[in-house]
């Protein structure tokens, strides 16, 4: 991953290089460097870097704010986003397997992909964060068969860069767009995988058993001795087997075999010697007459976990028994793979199958067999190739909405369905800057790169009094952007080592990223901080903050924070009249806060402000038509709603909170109930 300038003209054929237009720099950021990054991750978006003169900022005097200074790294949001992919499109993990997007998780490994030398190459990444929302869905379709069910504003990598999937080459929807002209970078889709049937377990033991297990009865002077032993370096492979013998009646115990030593890994076994055992392990992996499917991909999985290896982009399957090798090669042949038959000069007649077609050929073979043994499915480092099978032939709009999912990635982007997918991304106003209050707050981010340095130079000022600093009052100083500046830890170290008091508010769930600091600061200073969690209804959260990490991810952080011995406290903000201001709304959020383990709960009622009211406006008569007579009731006065409407909003708020175990106490202005009118303590967390 690297920055480009804007100005950088784009490489025709590079996928790495192709980039928008520059867009015009600010009159009011004059000298800022503006740039956009090469990867998914923020994608349609202008970063303008720039050298601020000073960083802690006063708030005026007349300011119905609870805090005096506060800490903005950056002006602009990219919490806000646009959303990509059908829930069950297939991602490739990094244990060589896929999952449906909808079933990832932050934290995940995952594969991605990264520029080395002339190349992307794939590489393991992990998951940051995903959501979704509703959104009208459009059907790809490549030339292969691969499908790929996606939103418009979506974008895959192409010969010929990065494409959104529709577009226009003019106008207001002008942007590079997929056409039937384009082939898509990656493998293809990926094959479905295996059901785990009688006929699949006894196909894997018999590949396993038979080519890497010892079993017999022997004749002794002293008797006959029954003795079947599997000994492997890797577990996968070792409880898999475990657990298909135990499918069938045969109960093995687990002992060391080999210690490890400098050379060698160390070797656990399973083993039985019992004569019923014996019997039935032998009937189990004898030559089936007619093999079905499904023992065929058992046998293909198993076989490969015992005498298989894929290194340096070859994958070989090797043994010295000709029934062995001649099943393996039917089987392999049977699925439509091209393979060869190699004599290699190896001892004790050991000859390899070696499966040809490259990384699509075996990505296809892992996945629709599913060897257990992870390490040999690795495919990292491996470069991505142009496949002329991957042209776009179809691009159709399905005429519905449809759940679509995101992620964010270390490497901003991922593999989906055998392609190389973007992360999508898409207020407080931007007017003073020249910039718009709608879209622009979303995509035209200033970052003051010199952050950490001018906090710890005020801090040391001798006119520095040591007052309590409040952070993400303006902006969430834990949006995406924060995870590729790491502005944060240098604030928070310099707070730190000044001792400085400080409080953070935030809906991102970056902040755990960063929980040492926080724990070294609360052994010096006071450290207050506080969750923005305005309603836990899913629905409504794809609806109108879908962009944000999901409610119950930002109580997973308030539950990972209360037991790392912070008092948080939760801003229940914003409340959005009618739509999330019911009864059954509030008790169910003051539940789940309740339940999160915080200390309080502050509700806030949407507020309005110039830029936000005209982007709210937009938004609302679009999505819910039926409440703009209501709205204008409510706001025709100003940005708040009515202190009678505050204070009913509050008395319920408050009634829930001692139902659930949450009472008013003493914990700090940011983190008290209070009396309406409520402070407007995070105005960019109304909606922004």
């Amino acid at each position: 991953m690297r920055w480009d300038n804007l100005t950088a003209p784009p490489v025709e054929g590079d996928p790495e290089r192709a980039a928008p237009a520059t867009p015009p720099l600010p009159l009011a950021l004059p000298g800022a460097i503006a740039r956009t990054f090469d990867t998914p991750e923020f994608a349609g978006m202008t970063f303008y870097e720039v050298q601020a003169k000073s960083i802690l900022n006063r708030v005026p005097g007349q300011s119905r704010v609870p805090f005096e200074w506060t800490i903005n790294p950056y002006r602009g949001c990219s919490h806000a986003c646009v959303y990509c992919l059908g829930g069950d499109t297939p991602i490739l993990m990094a244990d060589g397997r896929t999952k449906p997007i909808s079933e990832l998780e932050p934290g995940d490994r995952i594969y991605g992909t990264e520029r080395r030398g002339a190349y992307r190459r794939y590489v393991v990444t992990t998951v940051l964060d995903k959501w979704s929302t509703v959104k009208a869905a459009y059907r790809v379709t490549l030339e292969d068969g691969t499908t790929l069910i996606a939103s418009g504003d979506h974008r895959f990598l192409s010969e010929r860069g990065w494409k959104h999937v529709t577009g226009a080459m003019q106008g207001g929807s002008r942007r590079p767009y997929l056409t039937t002209s384009n082939r898509l970078i990656g493998t293809g889709r990926f094959a479905t995988g295996p059901k785990e049937s009688p006929d699949y377990r006894r196909g894997y033991l018999c590949g396993m058993i038979r080519g890497d297990a010892h079993i017999g009865t022997f004749t002794y002077s002293y008797g006959v001795v029954h003795r079947f032993r599997l000994a492997l370096a890797d577990d996968e492979a070792l409880n898999r087997s475990e657990r298909y013998l135990a499918a069938e009646g045969v109960a093995t115990q687990r002992f060391a075999f080999t210690e490890a030593s400098a050379t060698r890994r160390a070797l656990a076994a399973i083993r039985t010697s019992k004569q019923r055992d014996i019997e039935t392990i032998t009937e189990l992996i004898s030559w089936p007459a007619t093999p079905s499917d499904d023992w065929r991909l058992g046998f293909l999985a198993g076989i490969f976990d015992a005498e298989g290896s894929c290194s340096r982009g070859v994958l070989r399957i090797s043994n010295s028994n000709d029934a062995i090798l001649d099943q393996t090669t039917e089987a392999l042949r049977r699925f439509g793979f091209s393979c060869v038959r190699e004599d290699r000069g190896l001892p004790n007649r050991v000859r390899q199958i070696r499966l040809t077609g490259g990384l699509a050929a075996r990505l296809r073979f892992f996945h629709l067999t599913d060897p257990a043994i992870s390490r040999k499915r690795s495919i990292e480092g491996a470069a991505l190739k142009h496949q002329t099978a991957l042209r776009v032939v179809g691009i159709q709009p399905l005429g519905l909405e449809l759940p679509l999912w995101d992620i964010t990635t270390g490497t901003g982007d991922f593999i989906a369905n055998g392609v190389v997918s973007h992360n999508c991304f898409a207020r407080n106003t931007h007017t003073y800057l020249d910039l718009d209050a709608g879209a622009d707050f979303d995509r035209k981010v200033i970052v003051k790169v010199n952050a950490g340095e001018l906090v710890r130079r005020e801090l040391a000022a001798r006119t520095w009094r040591g007052a309590h600093v409040a952070m993400g009052t303006n902006v969430d100083c834990y949006q995406r952007a924060e995870g590729r500046y790491r502005l944060m830890p240098q604030i928070i170290a310099a707070l730190r080592d000044f001792a400085n008091p400080f409080s953070i508010l935030t809906k991102g769930t970056l902040i755990l990223r960063d929980l040492p600091l926080l724990r070294e600061a609360a052994e010096v200073t006071t450290v207050g901080i506080s969750y923005s969690v305005g309603f836990v209804d899913e629905q409504l959260w794809r609806t109108v903050e879908s962009g944000t990490p999901h409610p119950r991810r930002r109580l997973d952080a308030v539950r990972a924070l209360a037991d790392a011995g912070f008092s948080v406290g939760v801003l229940m903000a914003p409340i959005l009249p009618g739509l999330s201001d019911t009864d059954e709304s509030i008790d169910a959020t003051v539940s789940a806060i309740a339940a999160a383990g915080a200390t309080s709960v502050t509700p806030l009622a949407l507020h309005l402000r110039p830029g936000a009211r005209e982007w709210y406006a937009q938004w609302l008569a679009r999505e819910y038509p039926h409440l703009v007579p209501r709205y204008r009731e409510l706001y025709r006065a100003g940005s708040y709603a009515p202190q009678a409407y505050q204070r009913e909003l509050t008395a319920r708020v408050r009634i829930a909170a001692r139902r659930h175990g949450l009472h008013r106490g003493d914990l700090g202005d940011n983190r008290r109930v209070p009396e309406p009118p409520a402070p407007p303590a995070a105005e960019q967390l109304t909606l922004l």
